[in-house]
């Protein structure tokens, strides 16, 4: 096995899946090992909600993961979605003495300014640019233009900060290094939109077991993200209604269940099958899946800002396990009247591999590909001994390298959709801290120093100093005299 590869890992509402993947020169990824877990009792609408339960589930990942790969992972990228994850705009404003010119240090403090914005019980996992206004004009680049007025308009993407920590929490107490964070939105868009649709402006929807994800661009910029806690266990949940087992549900789900059926269509005679015994009503079935699925849509749309419905010539983009469901274009298609729908089943870049679930292409790997293709530091650690101490192995590769590896990112250092985590967070404090105390010591320095020679001049300029100079200088005049 080569000793240079990514590992990803995408915590799921029902799976948690880890992937290893080597990156070839031709820009295409070769997928070296991929491996899952149920998570459906720890996580919950994309977060975590018991901390040991998950640390064990990624420890149990990553061992996986090394006894395939025969190497040690000493690091991994880690996506951030799932539920309470909103956007919301802000503007920062600046007046300007007269006609003054835009420097990049003014857009940077402007920047700087959105970042240390407090929203109560939140966390801003990013910040999107949209535009700036200088006076009264919008521009995309505003450094070198005069104005007196000059506005910054962001997009901020938050999270409750109670979910934050305990994703950062997780991997602390599994001792594994997150390498880097990443939106997990994001990442997928950037893997899945092609960029005429960005730029003429789409809806991406990801539909997900307990959450979809609903992101809409615009001009190649995120307008708008959004994450609904609802996703196809809902669906699951409503057929197991019909008094059947969650399990026997899921199986119904996935045999029959269409998103659309046409009315004259429905055999109102016709019987779908749970199992030897029990049967249930076609049309019950039926009402039941699309009265379900139509909600979800609803609450897709509602998502779109109004500015942007009308705009979407990209149209709309179904990836996720849930957009599997047969005819799921016609039924967004009747509620938006958006007719240009596709269905991402699979990421753009190209992916090598004998992984049946590469095979598979049901857009169900399409976050986890995004995360691992989103990687640039080597992951790899050394050869794995399957016989050896295996905590002494978890041990050894617990080493906060990326510390070393990568300083600390100040607010506007940091990529667009990458989340700094905790400790690069409590890091970049410390050293702005330091920065600042630094700054006030030399500012105070300098303002001593000013104060003493101001001191010494108002001495030197002083009625008695000035009489003091007199009386030496007749005294010096006088001993000079009688010589």
């Amino acid at each position: 096995m080569p000793r240079e590869f990514i590992v990803a890992i995408e915590l799921g509402s029902s799976k948690m899946t880890g992937i290893a993947g080597k990156k070839n020169l031709d820009g295409s990824i070769q997928v070296l090992a991929c491996v899952k877990e149920d998570s459906s009792a720890f996580i919950r609408k994309g977060v975590v909600y018991n901390i040991d339960k998950t640390a064990q589930c990624l420890t149990n990942i990553v061992s996986r993961l090394e006894k395939q790969l025969k190497t040690t992972i000493t690091q991994v990228y880690v996506g951030v979605g799932g539920q309470s994850i909103r956007s919301i705009r802000n503007t920062i404003a600046k007046d300007l003495p007269g006609e003054t010119q835009v420097t990049q240090e003014m857009v940077i403090e402007l920047m700087d300014d959105n970042r240390n914005v407090v929203y109560p019980d939140q966390e801003i996992l990013d910040a999107a640019v949209q535009e700036y206004k200088v006076d009264s004009q919008y521009q995309l680049d505003p450094v070198g233009i005069q104005c007196s007025h000059f506005e910054g308009i962001f997009l901020n993407i938050l999270q409750r900060k109670t979910f934050y920590k305990n994703l950062n929490k997780c991997f602390e107490t599994a001792g594994i290094n997150v390498a880097e964070m990443f939106l997990a939105p994001l990442a997928l868009a950037d893997s899945v939109l092609t960029e005429a649709e960005r730029r003429s402006g789409c809806a991406l929807v990801d539909m997900g077991a307990d959450t979809t994800t609903v992101s809409v661009y615009s001009k190649n910029i995120l307008r708008h993200l959004a994450v609904i806690p609802l996703g196809s266990n809902n669906i699951t949940k409503d057929i197991a209604s019909l008094q059947m087992e969650e399990s026997d549900a899921e199986k119904m789900k996935l045999k029959y269940a269409s998103a659309y059926t046409e009315n004259n269509d429905i055999d109102n005679n016709m019987k779908y099958s749970i199992d030897a015994d029990r049967q249930v009503e076609t049309r019950k079935f039926i009402e039941i899946v699309e009265g379900r699925l139509e909600e979800i849509i609803a609450n897709v749309w509602c998502q779109v800002p109004e500015e942007y419905c009308d705009k979407l010539l990209g149209g709309l983009i179904l990836t996720g396990g849930g957009s599997n469901l047969k005819d799921i274009e016609k039924a967004f298609q009747n509620y938006t009247h958006i007719d240009k729908i596709r269905i991402a089943k699979f990421v753009t870049q190209t992916i090598t591999g004998n992984n049946a679930e590469m095979a598979a292409h049901n857009g169900m790997m399409n976050t986890v590909l995004g995360l691992l293709a989103k990687g640039d530091i080597n992951c790899a650690g050394s050869e794995y001994d399957p016989n050896g101490d295996l905590f002494a192995q978890q041990k050894s590769s617990f080493d906060p390298i990326t510390a070393e590896q990568r300083k600390a990112r100040q607010g506007t250092e940091v990529p667009a959709g990458v989340v700094r985590t905790a400790e690069e967070k409590r890091r970049a404090e410390e050293e702005a801290r330091l920065k600042r105390e630094e700054e006030e010591r030399i500012a105070r320095e300098e303002a001593e120093a000013k104060a003493r020679e101001e001191a010494r001049v108002r001495k030197e300029n002083s009625f008695w100093n000035k009489a003091f100079k007199g009386l030496k200088e007749f005294g010096k005049k006088m001993v000079e005299d009688e010589e």
